[in-house]
């Protein structure tokens, strides 16, 4: 059966091309993909190559397909899982599948047939084994494409710990009803981050947003509001650093002069870091989550504070299969909303240019639909290009009635009338 996909031969070697797909084995499942969100982690191993610690070292000759945030549907079950698996079943992938012996391998970096950015796919057995091809059930694809981002969320305040003073047993996860401060946090992540703690089953009490960018603020405060924060018991703050005259003695303040009990870092800024380690209060946990792509990156923190305030680090880059259901279980409910992290849309043939250039595009998550060809458009031009394309004036019109947001409605138009990518 032939496909499409995009494949990764060596540093910024991105190539779509049509290739065959061998037939499954009987421990393997044939499966299309229908959307696919771009990501940091998919810039690295791209502008990294075969340097990329997931990424195979014979890319040059066996180039693998790249693209982890993916939803589809299953074509063919090879006779191993025909108990477990359906044809024409919806899934999503937790792609750190954490394989005994290969920990590093993953969908998205390591596979030739498996991940993301193609029309049609075969899900490798490591996948089933590890138990991280979830069957989903809802209504748009983009939510379980986006689950993996959410469940990298999860992991993170799960991540965190603290102590009781005078023992020694560390407690898991964020402090429930204290003070939490995202740095940098108006990026797509930070806008995930900034949902999970509001609309999550463990919330701070109070929950400050720094970034400096004031439009990346403007936005994130518009989709998550203060007042909608307020409902749920959390005191929300948005912050701009850039205009502080002393940003550290302010956010201090705000927390009361004591500091942080959870900070997140989603920027890979020393200066960033930097500051995170000084506004943290006793027993404050540093969760450094923006991975750098210089192995020798390193940044200043206070180890006075470390030995005598209890100051700790840890770092994030990903969930398990756990977090991943609990993603899907609260968007089912309502819960989180990943549409207020799309902020762009486009097909197959624009996801390379996309993802060589994703630092430079603004705005947040960019989402590849698969089986259709659209250059990458910002959901705030739909009306701009509406003036002469239908297809982008019907989707102006459907989003500007959910406040400017991508939607299982938006996302079934797409699908239905955009240009076929094969």
């Amino acid at each position: 059966m032939q496909t499409m996909g995009l494949r990764l031969y060596g540093a910024n070697d991105l190539r779509l091309e049509r290739f065959d797909l061998p037939a499954i084995r009987e421990d393997e499942i044939l499966a299309d993909v229908t959307s696919n969100g771009i990501c940091m982690s998919d810039y690295k191993a791209t502008t990294q190559g075969a340097s990329h610690k997931r990424v195979p070292k014979n890319i040059a000759e066996q180039p693998i397909l790249i693209g982890h945030e993916f939803c589809g549907t299953i074509l063919q079950v090879g006779k191993k899982w025909q108990g477990k698996f359906k044809v024409g079943q919806k899934y999503s992938i937790q792609p750190a599948i954490s394989y005994p012996g290969r920990e590093l391998d993953a969908p998205g970096y390591s596979f030739p047939y498996t991940a993301g950015q193609a029309v049609r796919i075969i899900i490798a057995r490591e996948v089933m084994e590890m138990d991280c091809l979830l069957p989903y059930d809802g209504d748009a694809f983009f939510y379980a494409s986006l689950s993996e981002t959410f469940s990298c969320i999860i992991g993170a305040f799960k991540t965190n710990y603290h102590f009781k003073a005078g023992r020694y047993d560390h407690v898991s996860g964020i402090v429930e009803g204290g003070s939490m401060a995202l740095l940098a946090g108006a990026g797509p992540m930070g806008l995930a981050a900034i949902d999970y703690a509001i609309h999550g089953p463990r919330k701070p009490r109070l929950l400050v947003v720094t970034d400096i960018d004031q439009k990346r603020l403007d936005r994130a405060a518009a989709v998550l509001t203060v007042q909608d924060a307020a409902a749920q018991g959390v005191d929300l703050r948005y912050f701009n650093t850039a205009s502080a005259s002393d940003a550290v003695a302010q956010l201090k303040g705000i927390a009361g002069g004591t500091g942080f009990d959870d900070v997140f870092v989603f920027a890979p800024v020393p200066g960033l870091i930097q500051q995170s380690s000084q506004i943290l209060g006793f027993n404050g946990c540093l969760n450094f989550f923006a991975g750098p792509s210089d192995p020798a990156f390193t940044a200043p923190i206070n180890f006075y504070d470390v030995h005598y305030m209890g100051h700790h680090v840890v770092g994030s880059s990903g969930g398990n299969t756990d977090d991943m259901r609990d993603a899907l279980a609260l968007m089912a409910k309502g819960a989180i909303n990943p549409a207020l992290i799309v902020t762009h849309i486009g097909g197959l043939d624009s996801a390379a240019e996309a993802t060589k250039n994703l630092p430079k595009i603004p705005g947040g998550r960019k989402l590849i639909y698969t089986q259709i060809a659209l250059p990458l458009t910002a959901i705030d031009d739909f009306a701009a290009k509406g003036e002469h394309e239908p297809l982008f004036r019907e989707l102006a019109r459907i989003t500007s009635a959910n406040k400017g947001l991508w939607s299982v409605e938006a996302e079934r138009y797409l699908i239905a009338h955009a240009k076929p990518i094969m």
